[in-house]
């Protein structure tokens, strides 16, 4: 099976393409390839897949081989990826995922990408879409106040094709994301567990940042988080439509747009190395 290693500030997956090979155990070889120690090493595993609806299809698993819905820097890597290997010459096209089909620009110069836009659509609200128990507003959980453990936070929950929360907090850097990551996303108002994004507000134009994602656990980056902690802070009156989020990883920009209430996320995504892993070696997993 041939591979390629990508990240995007650290949020680094094992990309695989089915456009031209295929693939049985699609869990199984998540599992394997993810394993720092006895696999590639990542926070999960890409398919780039044909599409009948889009340009493109991905399917995104889990270290655990659970499959996701959604991840914007996979999405945005994804684009960066069929452009470098030749699938496309095209800069603008859709990708189909779980989470709905997804528009890709790419920014390219000299004939690389140097940059990747992402529009993944209207964030949605409603309770019982994303889905939450829990609400304040409505159907909605916008600005909530919630204790975790032993912490307040300032919870607003969203979709973006799965389950996210926005926890504001104060010295996001300096919290146990041990302790308090694994209590939010499995705490009950969840029913399907949700992706947590522990934010704080420094201007109206920058945030600090930390994701725990769901069946994941804390990863360096994640766009998709980036895009639920400015939405969430838009609708908390904290931040500009234009914002940078600061990760552990890097610095992912977010713009909002009034007009169509779709949200837009830019940053780069790199391949570290391409390989070739004989099929025997995920027998007995």
């Amino acid at each position: 099976m041939k591979f390629t290693k990508m990240q995007a500030y650290g949020n680094d997956y094992v990309y695989v393409s089915l456009l031209d090979q295929e693939m049985t155990d699609p869990e199984k070889w998540a599992v394997f390839v993810s394993d720092r120690h006895k696999g590639i090493g990542s926070d999960g595993m890409i398919l780039v897949c044909p599409s009948e609806a889009a340009d493109f299809k991905m399917r995104i698993f889990n270290p655990d081989g659970s499959e996701a819905e959604m991840c914007g820097n996979g999405l945005r890597s994804v684009g960066k990826f069929v452009f470098a290997k030749g699938y496309t010459d095209k800069t603008d096209f859709t990708v189909e995922t779980l989470g709905g089909i997804k528009r890709v620009h790419l920014w390219v110069e000299n004939g690389l990408v140097v940059n990747v836009s992402a529009n993944i659509g209207v964030p949605v609200l409603e309770a019982d879409k994303i889905p939450v128990t829990l609400t304040n507003k409505g159907n909605t959980l916008v600005g909530c106040d919630y204790t975790v453990i032993d912490k307040p936070f300032r919870l607003t929950a969203v979709s973006l094709g799965n389950p996210h929360c926005g926890a504001e907090c104060e010295n996001v850097f300096e919290l146990n994301t041990e302790k308090y990551g694994p209590a939010l996303e499995t705490a009950d108002i969840f029913p399907r567990k949700a992706n947590i994004h522990f934010y704080e507000v420094i201007d109206r134009h920058n945030i600090n940042m930390r994701s725990w994602e769901r069946n994941c656990g804390e990863t360096l980056a994640c766009a998709t988080g980036c895009s639920t902690a400015v939405y969430s802070a838009i609708l908390n009156g904290k931040v500009s439509n234009s914002v940078d989020v600061h990760q552990r990883g890097g610095v992912v920009h977010i713009d909002y747009n009034d007009e169509d209430g779709t949200v837009t996320m830019t940053g780069k995504a790199e391949i570290v190395f391409d390989g070739y892993i004989e099929n025997s070696v995920i027998e007995g997993i």
